[in-house]
């Protein structure tokens, strides 16, 4: 099985209360932690599109990613727009998590699926959408086709991990979504929308990619299933 669960948003050293967002986010640790362990197998693949930790650096970082590492399965991760303490992939790779493959230009291969990922940015259409964000979106859209290149053409699937949506404000599929088109991606998990966020949620096949939301606040904090 592979399952997806984005925005876990953990603390170890809670300061960094999520019920912001409202009361459902009141003890989400233990929902997300409790949930995983009733759901996921030690076999399956848990793909998770970022904002793992609250941490700022890495020395606290892998205080959350040793328990989500201790957690059944395999998991695959990317970078969201709050993992701060997202260092080079030699140094991620070099903390010894067995269980968690970091994703940064490269990709990863789970019974023959493939599957590619990156943060993404915020689209086109955002209100105050400046030169440097044009600048971000064209530098995350340049890593996500060197992610997909890195994907064999024999695999049976293909699935992109993405942070932010690949749609706009609007809706409508944007630059992120017609990349992955041309490299026939099957399936699109993504994250980062929470609470009046969800508004913005677009699901199912659109042009042949099978979309999914999997913030966890979105999904009840338990892993969705996506295979």
């Amino acid at each position: 099985m592979i399952y997806g669960i984005g925005d876990l948003h953990l603390d170890y050293l809670k300061q960094k209360p999520m019920d912001i967002f409202g009361h459902n986010w009141i003890m989400h640790e233990e929902k997300i932690f409790d949930n995983w362990i009733k759901v996921v197998k030690k076999d399956d693949l848990v793909l998770i599109p970022g904002d793992i930790s609250w941490s700022l650096k890495m020395d606290e970082g892998i205080k959350d990613l040793s328990r989500v590492n201790d957690l059944p399965g395999m998991k695959v991760i990317i970078k969201g727009n709050h993992d701060y303490w997202w260092e080079s992939k030699k140094k991620m790779d070099a903390l010894g998590l067995e269980n968690i493959y970091f994703i940064q230009n490269d990709s990863y291969i789970y019974e023959n699926i493939g599957i590619a990922g990156n943060r993404g940015w915020y689209p086109k259409d955002t209100e105050g959408f400046t030169a440097h964000d044009k600048k971000m979106f064209e530098r995350e859209l340049s890593r996500l086709n060197l992610s997909l290149s890195t994907i064999r053409e024999d695999v049976d699937k293909k699935i992109v991990m993405l942070h932010y949506p690949p749609f706009n404000f609007d809706l409508k599929p944007n630059e992120f979504a017609s990349l992955m088109k041309e490299y026939n991606v099957d399936i699109c998990i993504y994250g980062h929308l929470h609470s009046e966020g969800h508004k913005y949620v677009v699901e199912g096949n659109i042009e042949g990619i099978q979309y999914y939301c999997v913030s966890s606040d979105f999904i009840d904090f338990s892993p969705r299933k996506i295979i």
